[in-house]
């Protein structure tokens, strides 16, 4: 059985300003389907999962894409009807790159505007204990 890779976290909490719609839940369907239509590759490599918040409250909706020894991107401002080719691109794009990095101007479309983060890798330092104790 293949296990995922990357992984994309949708916020289910977000809710667009005065209203109760949660756009995280159709985001998620929708990029489900999304992903299915794009193929075998990308569909392998990502599993797609909903957060109950990202905070990024002032931005709905926010999603994450993330991988081991690759930097985090979180979006936001993402709309379900009008997003969904970006975030299919953008994971194509992601799931080739080495150490996630990438400059705006590489992201497609709507992500090149609305990235809210770039965290790198977490990078363990480990210290000789024998340096340690003196």
């Amino acid at each position: 059985m293949h296990h995922p890779t990357h992984r994309i976290s949708i916020c289910t909490s977000c809710k667009h300003v005065g209203e109760n719609c949660r756009p995280g839940y159709e985001l998620i369907k929708r990029l489900r389907a999304a992903i299915d239509m794009a193929g075998d590759a990308i569909t392998e490599e990502f599993e797609i999962s909903g957060v109950a918040c990202m905070a990024g409250c002032k931005h709905p909706c926010t999603v994450a894409y993330h991988s081991t020894r690759k930097a985090t991107y979180l979006f936001g401002d993402i709309t379900p009807e009008q997003d969904i080719e970006d975030l299919v691109s953008f994971a194509q794009q992601y799931a080739v790159l080495g150490d996630g990095w990438c400059s705006s101007v590489d992201r497609p479309g709507k992500l090149r505007a609305h990235t809210l983060a770039r965290v790198p890798s977490m990078m363990l330092a480990i210290e000789d204990s024998a340096e340690r104790l003196s």
